[in-house]
C-alpha cells in the first residue's frame, strides 16, 4: 500500500521552529558550550553552570561498549589562582607570574620518574624554573574500565620565569606564555608526557570520561574555591580517530567539531613551510620544537596547533583571557 502524503511528511518533518530555535541551522557536531561573565568577574557560578551545560550535552557526545567510557569531555577555566595559593604546598609569584598545567604522564614508575627529571631539565634550558609539582586529586572509580586501563598519571606543573627576568607589563606575560610554550612543545616531542595546557591565563581538565564524570573525577572542580570568569565545555564524539585521553577537548586554544576534510594536505603543508618559519617573539631556534604539527593528532588537534602558533609568534589574537 502506498505511504500517504501526510504520513510521509510526518516521517521526514523534524522539529518546528520555536523562539530562537530554527531547525534550518541545525548541523551534527560534538556539544560545545561556552559560560562566560562579560563583565570578567570569577564566580563559582560560572564554573558550576558550565559543568551543568556539559551535562546536559550527553546526547552529543558517545560511548563506547563500556558505556562508562566516553570518547571525551573536558572544560577550560581560567586560571584558579586564589584556590591553588590554598592547595599548593609551596609558595607561588603574583597571579599571571607563573604558568600551570596538569600533565598526563606514565603510570610506569622509573617512566614516571625519567620524564618529570627530563621535563625540569626542559624547563631550565627555556629560562624556566620549576617552582615545583602537586599531585592532582582525582578518583578513578569513578571512570570506566576501559578508560582506567589506559589512565595516565596526573601531576600538576608550576614554572615561572627566572629571577633575571624582567616582571612588568603584558610583554612579561606574553614572554612567560611563550617559554611554556617551547617548554610543553618540547617535552611532548622528546619525552612520555602530555599537556592539555600549560599556561599562566588558562587551565584545562579532560579526559576519557562522560559528560556526569569530570567533576567527579577532577576533584579540583567541586571545590568551592575554584573560580573563573568563563568555563568552556566540550563533549566528543569520535569520528575520525581513536578515543584517547589526549584527544579529548576542550584543547588550548579551542573546543571544535573537527571533521576537516583537509586535514592530510594541511598537514602535509605545514610540514613544508616549517623550514621558513620565522619569528622574533618565540625566542631560540624553532626547529627545537618542531613537527609543528603532531602527526598522530586527531584534525581539532592540529587546527589548535596552527591557531596557537599564529597566537604566539605572530601576535594576532592578542586579546587576553
Amino acid at each position: 500500500m502506498p505511504v500517504s502524503q501526510n504520513a510521509r511528511g510526518r516521517m521526514q518533518r523534524g522539529a518546528d521552529g520555536a523562539g530562537l530555535y530554527d531547525p534550518a541551522n541545525d548541523h551534527d557536531a560534538c556539544g560545545v558550550a561556552l559560560v562566560a561573565d562579560m563583565t570578567g568577574r570569577k564566580d563559582r557560578a560560572i564554573v558550576r553552570n558550565a559543568l551543568e551545560a556539559l551535562r546536559n550535552l550527553e546526547h552529543r557526545g558517545a560511548k563506547g561498549a563500556d558505556p562508562d567510557t566516553g570518547d571525551g569531555v573536558g572544560i577550560l577555566t581560567q586560571v584558579p589562582d586564589a584556590f591553588l595559593r590554598e592547595v599548593v604546598p609551596f609558595e607561588l609569584p603574583p597571579a599571571g607570574h607563573y604558568a600551570v598545567g596538569n600533565a598526563f604522564l606514565p603510570d610506569d614508575e622509573a617512566e614516571f620518574e625519567r620524564a618529570t627529571a627530563e621535563i625540569e631539565r626542559l624547563a631550565s634550558e627555556e629560562g624556566l624554573n620549576v617552582l615545583g609539582w602537586r599531585t592532582l586529586p582525582v578518583e578513578p572509580s569513578c571512570a570506566g574500565s576501559l578508560a582506567r586501563s589506559v589512565m595516565p598519571r596526573f601531576r600538576q606543573l608550576f614554572v615561572t620565569e627566572g629571577p633575571d627576568a624582567d616582571s612588568d607589563g603584558r610583554d612579561a606575560r606574553m614572554r612567560l606564555e611563550r617559554r611554556a610554550f617551547c617548554l610543553r612543545k618540547r617535552a611532548e616531542h622528546e619525552t612520555d608526557v602530555y599537556f592539555p595546557s600549560l599556561s599562566a591565563r588558562t587551565l584545562v581538565y579532560k579526559g576519557m570520561l562522560t559528560e556526569a564524570q569530570l567533576d567527579a573525577f577532577f576533584m579540583d572542580l567541586t571545590d568551592e574555591r575554584f573560580t573563573s570568569a568563563i568555563g568552556l565545555v566540550h563533549s566528543r564524539f569520535s569520528t575520525n580517530t581513536f578515543p584517547s585521553w589526549p584527544l579529548a577537548h576542550p584543547y588550548r586554544y579551542v573546543a571544535h567539531n573537527g571533521e576537516i576534510n583537509t586535514m592530510r594536505g594541511n598537514r602535509n603543508w605545514m610540514r613544508t613551510r616549517e623550514s621558513m618559519l620565522d619569528t622574533e617573539l618565540i625566542p631560540g631556534d624553532l626547529s627545537r620544537i618542531y613537527p609543528m604539527v603532531t602527526p598522530e593528532a586527531s584534525d581539532s588537534a592540529s587546527f589548535d596547533e596552527v591557531l596557537e602558533l599564529l597566537h604566539l609568534g605572530d601576535g594576532r589574537c592578542r586579546t587576553p583571557c
